[in-house]
């Protein structure tokens, strides 16, 4: 996926939220990691894959995937405060369990607070698409469920979120 379009919508989006909040970019890093910290446990909440003691499903695809983009809108977020271009990601090789990819996910954005490089931040995205991968999304389907969200997002800073 070409990802220009998106950080597009991400940098019109950013700015609208600084401007009605009155923020700069300098207060706004350490609080973007762990609010994708957040939305990554909100995500592995909705997948349940860790709850080995529970026998309830997992919710549904769509509400799986709208934690998922809420977690590229921050990724997208944080690239675009380093200054990064980044036109093509890839998913990161990865086996294992899906509990085990979110483990990695967490020390890889816990990494990437420490070491605020272009590398260490392509290793958080190739990771979280490798988790888009695992949870069967498509290109198409993140692109669409992110374009609804963002519209969401605009709609809900205009009426004060």
């Amino acid at each position: 996926m070409n990802w220009n379009e998106l950080f597009e919508m991400q940098q019109q989006l950013d700015q609208y939220i600084e401007s009605n909040h009155n923020v700069t970019d300098q207060q706004l890093f350490d609080r973007k990691i762990l609010a994708l910290f957040v939305e990554l446990g909100e995500l592995a909440n909705e997948t349940r894959c860790f709850k080995f003691w529970s026998l309830k499903e997992p919710s549904p695809r769509d509400v799986i995937l709208e934690e998922y983009v809420d977690g590229i809108h921050f990724i997208l977020s944080l690239g675009l405060d380093k200054g990064f271009q980044i036109k093509h990601v890839d998913a990161l090789p990865f086996s294992g369990e899906l509990t085990d990819l979110f483990n990695q996910l967490y020390r890889a954005i816990d990494y990437f607070r420490d070491d605020q490089t272009q590398a260490s931040y392509l290793t958080v995205f190739g990771l979280f698409l490798t988790l888009g991968e695992q949870l069967t999304f498509t290109p198409e389907d993140i692109k669409a469920a992110y374009l609804s969200k963002n519209e969401v997002n605009f709609k809900r800073q205009d009426e004060q979120y």
